[in-house]
């Protein structure tokens, strides 16, 4: 069975923690980004040291290194879903196109929402144009 570990770390170690997980083979297994409790954002970064997932999180911080030179697309795409859904900026990282959503869905809805309309009032409005 597979252990879990959590490590906080600063910023500023999500770069030198990556080149050294690299260099000794460690996969990138993923990085994933949630508000915690406290309504704070939680950024991970999961690394395969077996037997153990070694989790590395930064807490409270929008603004953080990329690690796609150092992990490729096992990092650029979870960036960019992370820039994409929560506005999280990635230094370095290519933004210019997206992933997932319509390319005038900033200007529609804000900056790193995606606004989720309930069913009834999408049927509502379906109505409406019909009618």
């Amino acid at each position: 069975m597979q252990q879990y570990k959590r490590i906080d770390i600063s910023k500023d170690q999500i770069v030198p923690i990556a080149e050294k997980m690299r260099k000794a083979g460690v996969g990138l297994t993923m990085i994933h980004g949630f508000l915690n409790e406290e309504g704070l954002m939680d950024v991970s970064w999961e690394y395969a040291v077996e037997p153990v997932i070694e989790s590395y999180h930064v807490v409270g911080e929008m603004t953080l290194p990329s690690i796609g030179d150092i992990y490729d697309c096992a990092a650029t795409w979870p960036e960019r879903e992370l820039n994409e859904l929560y506005a999280i900026e990635f230094e370095g990282l290519d933004t210019s196109k997206r992933l997932f959503l319509p390319e005038d869905m900033l200007e529609t809805q804000g900056k790193g929402q995606i606004m989720v309309t309930p069913l009834d009032e999408l049927r509502e409005k379906n109505i409406k144009k019909e009618g």
